[in-house]
């Protein structure tokens, strides 16, 4: 990780001292997703009620620019210009790069159909194993570490291959022992719990975008 990076981890730390005892696995978790990425792979996010939120916000950071231009690359910009030359300067104009990220809570005509014909917890899973390969990470989000649709996720995630990052409260609940790192914020009370979490994917977002982005 460059320094640069790490930077936006350290300055989380700064502004939220609470966090401290999270910083070695903030900074696992940030080198797992730095390296899914170098091997072309992709990060699915899943999470229940505020979590789900919070899934579709971390995707929302990552495919478009959150503080950085992202300019395309050139090869891609000479690509466009000679592939479709008539939208071509609109397209380089106005596109970001992105970091290849997947909410698992937008499905809802199949989790919805999978709740109704075959099991209600196991929607995320079963997207894990369709969309899911070796490289790619999981990242879990569950205030209580207990939420069986995220725990089946996360076991279908370990037996493909795929790390899995874990988001959750003090304790870590059940999800610890199925996370490759789990980033447990120090609080019980739920509201509290997501009040923290927004900051330390924010941090994680920024900490990617200056890797890929960032000036060399």
């Amino acid at each position: 990780m460059k320094a640069s990076s790490k930077e936006h981890l350290k300055e989380l730390i700064q502004r939220y001292p609470d966090l401290a005892a999270c910083e070695a696995d903030l900074e696992q978790a940030a080198e797992t997703m730095i390296d899914c990425y170098r091997q072309g792979g992709k990060v699915m996010v899943c999470g229940n009620g505020g979590s789900a939120a919070d899934s579709l916000h971390i995707v929302g950071e990552l495919m478009k620019g959150f503080i950085l231009p992202r300019k395309l690359k050139p090869e891609l910009q000479e690509k466009l210009r000679s592939t479709c030359p008539e939208m071509a300067e609109y397209c380089i104009a106005n596109l970001q790069g992105a970091l290849p990220a997947i909410s698992l809570v937008n499905e809802v005509g199949l989790t919805t159909a999978y709740a109704n014909d075959q099991a209600p917890d196991l929607g995320f899973a079963q997207q894990v194993l369709g969309q899911g390969k070796e490289g790619d990470v999981l990242f879990a989000i569950s205030t209580s570490g207990n939420s069986a649709n995220v725990l089946y996720a996360a076991g279908v995630a370990k037996a493909l291959g795929i790390k899995v990052i874990g988001l959750a409260g003090q304790t870590g609940g059940k999800m610890v022992p199925w996370c490759d790192v789990c980033i447990k914020v120090p609080s019980k009370v739920t509201f509290k719990i997501q009040e923290y979490h927004l900051p330390v994917y924010h941090a994680l977002c920024l900490c990617l975008e200056e890797e890929f982005f960032g000036q060399e």
